[in-house]
């Protein structure tokens, strides 16, 4: 287990980028303190999203943030939603905190109500707090997002919601509410940045799409796909036409999550906060359609039609967009191909708001400062490890698996402790779709062995060698 890295510590007591140094109490907070704005998407591939080359998506505010910031081209999350969300508001793998796989309606499962959260560390720092959208991190009063650093929570607790008239939590008590689900929260979260303008920020938009259901959606953002046919993975598996409506109401959903987006950075500039806003913009997971065989879903996908679930760590799982705009310190148009986590948010707002932990918390991720301030032959990770427990729920017909991934630029390794017969090598470099499993070809034997020995000190270093338990509803 690691703690705090010394490095913030002396970044703290020698300056702070727009700030003197913070004790974990606070004292005045300067007024060039930077607000945030921070957009988690649910069920994002990266493959979905313009900056990363798909010409058939619309998603100009998307390509926007990438022309004006710096694009992630390697950023990797979990392959569920409630294990990532846990990993981005903690800064620890999600197993330390109690959340192994999604969390099913009606369990009693839920983030740790002791485990810190950057809420709480934000909150600390001077700034007022909102999560708006999709919690997931459990359904009992004492996970509610207000008890875990969030001055206002408007939005749903549960997995899925529907598209159009939802029920949402409103000053914490459900409500119908009328209109497009992703509208609703981004018209919340307009007005809370509208109502604290004057003082330093921190928005967390968790957006509902694209999540399935993808449709019914705004006709503005489906008119973009009508008529249209799409480059799409599978065909010789799912047909041909089920896969482009597929495609087609996926495409919308993202749309639709651009165009609120949109919204949110021309109320910054109408406002006149958006040289002083940093602007965060990734997603929980990856998502299939139609990939690996027939595949929809993620890391507890299962093939389209069928009741059969696919365990799996796929970069599709695994890989999303992310994307950072900050004014005055991202040079535009930037590019880094660093292995990045979704665990490295965390610390790099304590490094930048050069926060003393006082607490010792321990934090996996790595600070992103020094990336984004450009700077080069920075000291990073060769590899990225992951933990996925997926439990048998009821509606996995009994599917469940343990998975322990490590990944570096050239190779991927995923060994199924439960299913040791699945085991899977990959060479990234000359398969980057994943589709031909070397794991125990002789040619690759001296790479699988050298890769195993690492993935497992690893495990034992960071209490992932025991496969999960669960608790039942």
């Amino acid at each position: 287990m690691r703690y705090i890295r010394r490095r913030f510590f002396t970044k703290a007591l020698c300056a702070c980028i727009f700030l003197a140094a913070l004790s974990t109490h606070c004292g005045a907070i300067d007024q060039a303190q930077p607000n945030i704005v921070f957009i988690f998407t649910d069920d994002q591939g990266q493959w979905a999203a313009g900056p990363y080359g798909n010409s058939e998506i619309h998603t100009p505010v998307m390509d926007r943030l990438a022309r004006e910031g710096m694009l992630f081209t390697h950023a990797t999350t979990k392959p569920v939603c409630s294990p990532s969300r846990a990993m981005l508001l903690t800064g620890q793998y999600s197993h330390r905190v109690g959340v192994n796989d999604f969390i099913q309606k009606d369990y009693n499962d839920g983030l740790s109500p002791n485990a810190p959260t950057l809420g709480e560390t934000l909150q600390r720092a001077g700034y007022t707090t909102a999560l708006v959208g999709k919690w997931h991190l459990g359904q009992q009063d004492k996970h509610f997002p207000t008890h875990y650093g969030f001055d206002h929570f408007m939005g749903f607790n549960d997995g899925g919601i529907t598209p159009l008239d939802p029920t949402l939590f409103v000053d914490g008590t459900p409500t119908l509410m009328k209109g497009y689900t992703d509208d609703l929260l981004t018209d919340d979260a307009l007005e809370f940045i509208r109502r604290n303008q004057a003082e330093p920020f921190a928005l967390f938009l968790f957006t509902r799409a694209p999540h399935i259901r993808y449709a019914p959606a705004p006709e503005e953002d489906m008119a973009h796909y009508t008529d249209k046919t799409f480059t799409v993975e599978g065909a010789e598996f799912v047909a041909m036409e089920k896969l482009q409506q597929k495609y087609r109401e996926y495409y919308t959903a993202v749309t639709q999550v651009d165009r609120n987006v949109g919204r949110l950075l021309t109320e910054l500039e109408t406002l006149g906060l958006d040289e002083n806003t940093i602007v965060v913009f990734t997603s929980d997971n990856g998502y299939n359609i139609g990939h690996h065989g027939g595949l929809e879903g993620k890391g507890n996908g299962s093939q389209i039609d069928k009741p059969l679930r696919r365990p799996n760590m796929w970069d599709t799982s695994v890989l999303v967009p992310s994307i950072i705009r900050w004014p005055g310190v991202i040079q535009p148009g930037s590019v880094r191909d660093e292995l990045v986590s979704s665990l490295d948010f965390y610390p790099t707002f304590v490094d930048f708001l050069g926060i003393q932990n006082t607490e010792q918390y321990e934090l996996d991720g790595e600070s992103l400062l020094p990336l984004l301030r450009g700077e080069e032959n920075v000291a990073w990770r060769d590899a990225i490890f992951g933990v996925y427990d997926m439990q048998a729920y009821p509606r996995y017909n009994g599917s469940e698996d343990s998975m322990r991934m490590m990944r570096t630029r050239d190779w991927k390794l995923v060994l199924h402790l439960k299913h040791p017969e699945s085991h899977e090598l990959y060479n990234l470099q000359d398969d980057p779709g994943e589709l031909a499993n070397l794991f125990g070809q002789p040619t690759v034997h001296a790479v699988q062995n050298q890769l195993t020995q690492r993935l497992q000190t690893w495990m034992r270093d960071n209490d992932a060698e025991v496969i999960r338990q669960f608790r039942e509803p």
